[in-house]
């Protein structure tokens, strides 16, 4: 969590072009068709929908606007487009890839414009994430450090090691 505004724009899109980028090859080498990175993409988002909803909503009843996807569509399809029109591996690499990084972020201003809007709470002026926050409690420490309790330490197989 301490780390997501500094990872999601940069960390994330440079891992998630590696699957589109695999899928639209097997897509055109095979099939000459250009939508391999969108195809993986929606199959991604849909299976990405049904575990948020099953394990957030289903299992605890977390209100499921705060926990959506990141939405992958309009970025494959510029990498769609772009080996469409170069019709080139090494064009695709560098200006699709370049393009579904940079796409990342803006896309998803749309879905996090509804957070920003200004409320009044008990006389203080504050963004509806700023009530987000303060209502929906979270523990400030990371898991890893959260798991070492005191004189004992959890191992990888859950059980208590004396400290």
């Amino acid at each position: 969590d301490w780390k997501d505004r500094r990872m999601w724009p940069t960390v994330l899109p440079i891992m998630l072009v590696t699957f589109p980028a695999a899928a639209q090859y097997f897509f055109w080498e095979h099939f000459r068709l250009p939508f391999g990175a969108t195809f993986l993409c929606v199959a991604l988002l849909f299976g990405e929908w049904l575990d948020r909803y099953i394990s957030f909503w289903g299992w605890t009843f977390y209100p499921i606007n705060l926990v959506w996807p990141t939405s992958l569509v309009p970025q494959a399809l510029f990498l769609d487009i772009v080996l469409l029109l170069s019709r080139s591996f090494i064009v695709t690499a560098i200006v699709g890839s370049m393009g579904f990084s940079l796409l990342l972020y803006p896309n998803n201003w749309v879905i996090l414009a509804q957070f920003h809007q200004p409320t009044e709470q008990y006389g203080t002026l504050m963004s509806l994430a700023d009530v987000i926050g303060f209502h929906n409690v979270r523990t400030s420490m990371p898991e890893y450090i959260r798991i070492i309790e005191r004189g004992t330490m959890r191992t990888f197989g859950k059980d208590v090691v004396g400290v």
